[in-house]
């Protein structure tokens, strides 16, 4: 109950809020925070302090400098230790909402870390030379439409809806085996690289409308953010040598199909002489 007091206490200011969020996914030396405010260094050090006193942040000396980063754990489950929070209870008179369609669908969600700098690994996806090199196949991009073709055969189609480097990719996509996907039933991602201590962490958040979609999904994802993380570096340095994967059989066309059922006679059973 202490801890969360500490807690709860660190973040009544305004000022201890905004500064956690500006060290969210990064850290950052005491100097560069203060400069984001119009306060003072003893000021912004002194809340620096509160923060990590409630086990908010993280410090690290590097020489003369200390650096800070958000414990983005330490505030699991907070809002689980605060009985009868109504953060999540809407209004009772709501009329606008039956003017609204509005559902809920479940998310894939899959991410990996890689060892290029957040620019370098976002320039992995909108690069289609660089994408070609790290994914193993041809990969075409233009005017925001992209286009693949696996080892296994499988036409990947879709269009990047928006692009905010080196941040954030939103596209619509789909996929079929031995023929191009028809339009109409692309699904949704979200694409989001962000910086991290020795390179980048990718993140996608991909919409789903079944459990058997989600199942390919979690397959499909894990593929290429291993692929991204194996070979991102070595594709994105022009004079590496890197080749593109040979032709594959999917396990499903290596499996012998049955052969139909024949109508058998009857079968006599004999008693051993």
């Amino acid at each position: 109950m202490r801890d969360i007091q500490k807690v709860m206490t660190a973040l009544t200011s305004p000022v201890r809020r905004d500064i956690l969020a500006l060290i969210w996914e990064q850290d950052l030396p005491a100097g560069q925070i203060a400069s984001a405010f119009d306060l003072t260094k003893p000021t912004i050090s002194q809340h620096l302090a509160v923060l990590k006193d409630a086990g908010l942040v993280t410090m690290t000396a590097r020489g003369t400098s200390r650096r800070y980063r958000a414990r983005q754990e330490a505030l699991t489950g907070l809002r689980g230790a605060l009985a009868g929070s109504l953060r999540w209870t809407p209004a009772d008179d709501l009329p606008e909402r039956d003017l609204a369609e509005v559902r809920t669908a479940p998310v894939v969600i899959a991410r990996v870390d890689v060892d290029t700098d957040q620019e370098t690994t976002f320039t992995a996806f909108t690069d289609p030379a660089v994408f070609t090199r790290w994914f193993g196949a041809p990969v075409t991009i233009e005017a925001g439409r992209f286009a693949a073709t696996t080892e296994w055969g499988t036409e990947v189609r879709g269009r990047y809806e928006l692009v905010c480097p080196p941040e954030l990719i939103v596209m619509r996509w789909d996929f079929d085996d031995g023929n191009v996907p028809v339009p109409g039933e692309s699904r949704t991602g979200y694409l989001r690289v962000s910086p991290r201590p020795g390179g980048a962490r990718v993140e996608v958040h991909q919409l789903v409308d079944s459990a058997q979609q989600a199942d390919f999904m979690e397959a499909a994802w894990g593929m290429v953010l291993g692929r991204l993380r194996s070979a991102v570096a070595a594709a994105s340095d022009p004079a590496a040598v890197v080749p593109l994967r040979s032709r594959r059989v999917k396990h499903s066309e290596r499996e012998p199909h049955p052969e139909p059922e024949r109508e058998r006679g009857p079968v006599t059973f004999r008693e051993p002489s």
